[in-house]
C-alpha cells in the first residue's frame, strides 16, 4: 500500500529507523494491509470462476455479496488506519508510547519464576574472581543479547549446584566466539551449556524486554534528530526531556535489573552485569545536552527536570544529577546575556534542590 510506504518513510526520517518496528507490529497496520490484499485476491478468483455460455448463465450471488462486504470493510479499516497513523506519528504520542512500553517492560522484568527466590546482594568483584576459575561458554554467533530466561537458568544451575556468571547483559553486543558465560564449578558445565544455549536469545536488534537502556536511547534519538540543523524542532526536544524525566521516575520505582537471580533457598545461581540507574540518568542527559548547546529552551528544561527529579531519585543518582547540572551550565557559555540569565536562574534552582537533600554532599560545585 502506498500509504504504508509513505508512513514508514516519514517515521524513518523523523524518528529514526529503529522505531519502524512499532508500526510494523501494530495490529491495525497488519490487518489493513492483509485485508486489502486478501480482498484483491478473492475478487480475482471470483472473476475467474464467473462465466456465461450459450447454454446457461452462472451468477455467483454469494460470492458477489461477499466481495462487496470485503470492499466496504477494507475501506472502513483504511479510514481507521489513517486516523490511527495520523495520531501515532505525532511526536508527543510516539514519545509517550515508548515510555509506556518501558514501564510495562520494567515491571515484567522483575517477575520471578516459580523456582526463584531472593537473597542478599553479592560482592560483584568476588563473583568475577570466581568466574575466572569457571568453565567458559562461548557465544555461538554475533549479535545483541536480547533476553535472558533467568527462570530456566536458575533451575539448571540449581540442579547442578552451580553458579552461572554471564559476561554481558541485555542490550550489549556479543561477538562470535567471545566468552558469553562462566560456570562455577567447571565440572558442572556439561549439564548447563544446553540450558544457556536455550535460555539466552541473541539477535540483530535490541529489544525492550529486559533492556531499559534501549527505551531511553529511543527517546534520546528522537530528541537528537529534532535538534539537528536540518529539522530544528525545539518543541520536540523539550517534549523528549519531559518524557525522559518520567521514564527515569519509572525506573526509580521499578529499578533496572541488578543481575542477581536466586533459587528458593536464597542461593545465588545466576549473575549478570547490572545496569545502574545513574548510568541511565547520564544516558538521558548527555547527548541531548551536547546537541542543544545553542538551544537554551532545551537546556533550561533539562535543568528544571533535574530540579524536579532531585527529591525523587535515589541518593546514588545525586552525583550524576549534579554533574549534569554543572555540565549544562558550562555548555551554555556562548549564549547571549538574556538567555544566559534565564539559564543561570534554572541552574541555581537545580543546585538548591540538590543541596537541600539530606546527608553530606561530595559534589564539587561550580562557582555561581
Amino acid at each position: 500500500m502506498p500509504n504504508s510506504l509513505l508512513v514508514l518513510s516519514m517515521v524513518s526520517t523523523l524518528f529514526g529507523p529503529r522505531l519502524l518496528y512499532r508500526f510494523l507490529q501494530d495490529w491495525v497496520t497488519q490487518v489493513t494491509v492483509g485485508l486489502f490484499m486478501g480482498t484483491f485476491v478473492y475478487i480475482l478468483l471470483v472473476f475467474l470462476v464467473t462465466h456465461q455460455d450459450s447454454q446457461s448463465s452462472f451468477i455467483p450471488q454469494i460470492s458477489l455479496i461477499t466481495s462487496w462486504v470485503l470492499v466496504v470493510l477494507s475501506f472502513g479499516f483504511l479510514v481507521y488506519y489513517s486516523h490511527r497513523v495520523a495520531s501515532s506519528i505525532q511526536n508527543p504520542d510516539m514519545i509517550g508510547a515508548i515510555v509506556d512500553d518501558l514501564y510495562v517492560a520494567a515491571g515484567g522484568a522483575h517477575v520471578s519464576g516459580p523456582g526463584e527466590g531472593v537473597g542478599a546482594l553479592p560482592d560483584d568483584a568476588a563473583i568475577l574472581r570466581q568466574a575466572e576459575t569457571g568453565a567458559i561458554v562461548s557465544c555461538p554467533k554475533s549479535g545483541y543479547l536480547q533476553h535472558v530466561d533467568h527462570g530456566d537458568l536458575v533451575a539448571a544451575a540449581r540442579a547442578a549446584d552451580a553458579l552461572i556468571v554471564l559476561r554481558f547483559r541485555p542490550g550489549q553486543f556479543v561477538l562470535r566466539g567471545e566468552p558469553l558465560a562462566a560456570i562455577v564449578p567447571p565440572g558442572a558445565a556439561k549439564g548447563i551449556e544446553a540450558a544457556i544455549d536455550r535460555g539466552i536469545s541473541i539477535g540483530r536488534h535490541r529489544t525492550l524486554t529486559q533492556d531499559s537502556e534501549f527505551g531511553i536511547a529511543q527517546v534520546v534519538e528522537i530528541a537528537i534528530r529534532a535538534l539537528s540543523p536540518a529539522v530544528n524542532d525545539t518543541f520536540t526536544g523539550v517534549a523528549c526531556v519531559d518524557w525522559l524525566a518520567d521514564a527515569l521516575l519509572t525506573l526509580a520505582e521499578r529499578p533496572p535489573l541488578e543481575g542477581n537471580w536466586y533459587d528458593t533457598g536464597s542461593t545465588l545461581r545466576v549473575w549478570m552485569p547490572p545496569v545502574r540507574l545513574g548510568r541511565l540518568v547520564k544516558l538521558a542527559f548527555d547527548q541531548i545536552r551536547q546537541a542543544s548547546a545553542t538551544t537554551p529552551a532545551v537546556l533550561i528544561r533539562q535543568l528544571d527536570a533535574i530540579c524536579r527529579l532531585a527529591l525523587r531519585l535515589p541518593d546514588a543518582c545525586r552525583q550524576v544529577l549534579s554533574e549534569q547540572a554543572d555540565a549544562i551550565r558550562e555548555s551554555a557559555a556562548a549564549l547571549v546575556a538574556l538567555d544566559r540569565r534565564d539559564l543561570d536562574a534554572a541552574w541555581r534552582r537545580a543546585r538548591t534542590a540538590l543541596d537541600a537533600l539530606p546527608g553530606p554532599s561530595s559534589v564539587k560545585r561550580t562557582p555561581a
